[in-house]
């Protein structure tokens, strides 16, 4: 009797994007199929699947323990997400020879049918880095009497979601600085950088618009520049490993002495990068804005403006606020903005809203049924109860004066 042949092994996805790309997110079910091509007939043992996620961190060391010893110190770590077996033909043991309980598959192409659930805990998305990785695969093995196993491993994606959406990634970001260079016993102007960014959170492909005012009061050439930095953190027995990656930057015009720039959302465009890995506990991925004034000769002054990068994009809701803020920002020039010594108070309420308007107003509109029916009842009678009424009096003294000035020297410029 002439032994057949495996031809190949082969494993596939059950894809359900349009990109027939495998990607899962926690608590997705990741089914496939094991397809067996065979020449001639062939007796197995088993066919089993192996699927595993984890995290691995690894990296390496020199140490010197004396004046001519030295060795090399190993820091390794590994948290593991879910490891699920399954036999698709055949039994467990794989260790014996007999002919007992072979199964036999005949000459031709066969599939078999795999499905596992990904625990609903959060899982770290699929990373690979300098010092480690996030990686999630399944591994068929066809088992024979009398020969080596048959193995495929194939890895699948996972993407832990981050929505940009949530009201801590859509707060404004924004810092000022200040240095004064210093020349033994010369002593220049002020260089003062402000910078702004509309959120926190933003998905590749997106713009980021930088707001930023650099004077330069020195009597130095001076640059303005602005870069994205990925910082990936590896941890072991207590050590962190860093890596910090360039991502995108951008140039502004150089500034001579007793110049000003201004940027009104200059745009920086953030490229095709892995999201934020923020919740594994060896492997974490951050990003940062990094706003700074190239200063030769001396140290650059900078802002850190940390960034997170989502998966899932800012809705249409969201970019009108968005939009509407920015459109504010500019108007308003936030980055020198000056309040009159003494306001002017605004309108009365009644000189605005007539009492005929008010109790329009309190009539229940068909448009907002919807957003009735959203809300639970209370809820939705106190927001109409409070909505319309009178804003608090408006009072022309601060009950709380601000006791501090402003002692920067003024630029020679101005």
């Amino acid at each position: 009797m002439v032994l057949g042949k495996v031809k190949s092994l082969t494993i596939s996805f059950d894809c359900l994007n349009d990109s027939n790309v495998p990607v899962y997110s926690s608590g997705d079910t990741v089914s496939g199929r094991v397809s067996l091509e065979v020449t001639g007939e062939i007796r197995v043992k088993s066919l089993k699947i192996h699927a595993r996620g984890h995290a691995k961190v690894r990296w390496t060391e020199s140490r010197n323990a004396g004046s001519n010893t030295a060795y090399t110190q190993n820091y390794t770590e590994e948290v593991e997400y879910f490891n699920h077996k399954d036999i698709l033909i055949g039994h467990e043991r794989d260790d014996d020879n007999s002919e007992e309980g072979l199964h036999t598959i005949h000459s031709g192409r066969h599939e078999y049918a795999f499905s596992f659930e990904l625990p609903q805990t959060p899982l770290a998305t699929s990373f690979e880095g300098r010092h480690g990785s996030v990686r999630y695969w399944v591994k068929a093995e066809l088992h024979r009497p009398w020969l080596l196993p048959v193995k495929l491993k194939k890895e699948f994606t996972v993407f832990e979601h981050i929505d940009i959406n949530t009201p801590s990634l859509l707060s404004p970001q924004a810092g000022t600085k200040e240095k004064t260079l210093c020349c033994w016993f010369c002593t220049s102007g002020p260089i003062s950088l402000s910078a702004k960014i509309e959120r926190k959170g933003y998905t590749p492909g997106e713009s980021i618009q930088i707001f930023a005012e650099i004077e330069n009061c020195s009597s130095r050439m001076v640059v303005p520049k602005a870069t994205i930095y990925q910082t990936q953190a590896f941890y072991a027995k207590g050590k962190m490993k860093e890596v910090k990656q360039l991502v995108a930057s951008l140039r502004g015009d150089s500034l001579s002495s007793g110049k000003t720039e201004t940027w009104n959302g200059k745009q920086l465009k953030i490229p095709p990068v892995s999201p934020s890995i923020l919740d594994c506990s060896i492997i974490r991925v951050e990003y940062s804005l990094m706003v700074y004034v190239d200063i030769p000769g001396a140290m650059d002054l900078f802002l850190n403006l940390p960034l997170v990068i989502g998966t899932i994009p800012l809705h249409p809701f969201g970019s009108r606020t968005s939009s509407v803020s920015s459109q504010c920002s500019m108007n308003m020039n936030w980055l020198g903005l000056t309040l009159p010594e003494r306001p002017e108070a605004p309108p009365s309420y009644a000189e605005v809203v007539t009492e005929e308007q008010r109790q329009s107003s309190l009539a229940p509109l068909g448009v907002c049924d919807d957003f009735e029916r959203a809300l639970p009842g209370p809820l939705f009678a106190y927001i109409q109860e409070f909505r319309f009424l009178p804003p608090p009096l408006y009072s022309e003294i601060d009950p709380n004066p601000d006791q501090s000035t402003d002692d920067r020297p003024s630029c020679p410029s101005r």
